[in-house]
């Protein structure tokens, strides 16, 4: 199966204009669509690994970068969760036209859980999700509850703090807009519903989202339609050829 080059998309008007760069894999079967991390692209190991098995499998895969990662445009600092959320639902607005499984590794678990309520709202199914080290809400449980108050108060004076990253040479801009915008979409403060299966994929070393917190969204999501896979030895990144095998099986299972 053929894959086209990367083709873009405008979304945003004005000021907050920005050209999302999309990766299309023809196939048959749910569309399959990548959703990828804070500070990560549709190059990054998953995803290409995903790609490699859609190529073999005949499945459709789309693949796409958010403003400020990989080859699409705008600043990073003035990026949000809801303007991510924006990208991601104009990339299904585009190259969707069945009901998607949504494969979401990190923050991109958050957008991916976003958009599958949006859609339920608006009466689009969504085939099933598969959840790599979820970060829902990971603004405020994993950056603002883990900031000491000195550094709270330096990023509500200044509007940012800049955080070293062990995912690009240049500290994060983690913004006061940032986190503020994460409140709004926060999913964990009440029961989550997104309609359709879900399979979880966890590491228990992982340093930045700790397994405790899949433990959080399980405690949230209906029990029927819901696995976990907790892997004791698995680190964030889940991208050992064993983790790849797990990751391809759940997208597998799903359809």
């Amino acid at each position: 199966m053929t894959e086209t080059d990367p083709a873009f998309i405008t979304v945003g008007t004005g000021s907050a204009m920005r050209r999302i760069a999309v990766r299309v894999r023809d196939g048959a079967g749910p569309p399959v669509v990548w959703l990828g991390g804070f500070r990560s692209d549709m190059t990054a190991t998953k995803a290409t690994a995903l790609d490699e098995w859609s190529n073999q499998a005949g499945r459709k895969l789309v693949r796409f970068d958010y403003a400020a990662h990989g080859a699409s445009s705008g600043t990073f600092a003035d990026c949000t969760i809801s303007s991510w959320l924006e990208d991601a639902q104009a990339v299904l607005a585009a190259y969707v036209d069945a009901p998607p499984i949504l494969v979401g590794s990190s923050m991109g678990g958050w957008i991916a859980c976003l958009a599958a309520r949006e859609r339920a709202a608006q009466g689009a199914k969504t085939a099933g999700m598969v959840l790599i080290a979820p970060a829902l809400d990971f603004t405020e449980d994993l950056i603002w509850d883990r900031l000491s108050e000195a550094a709270r108060m330096m990023l509500v004076r200044d509007g940012v703090l800049r955080r070293p990253s062990d995912y690009a040479p240049e500290p994060d801009p983690i913004t006061l807009n940032l986190i503020e915008d994460g409140r709004r979409n926060c999913l964990l403060d009440r029961p989550l519903d997104p309609a359709c299966p879900i399979h979880i994929l966890q590491g228990m070393r992982d340093t930045d989202v700790p397994y405790t917190h899949a433990l959080k969204i399980l405690g949230r999501l209906p029990a029927e339609g819901t696995v976990a896979t907790l892997i004791a030895d698995g680190d964030h990144r889940l991208s050992r050829p064993q983790d790849i095998a797990r990751l391809i099986a759940a997208v597998a299972e799903i359809g």
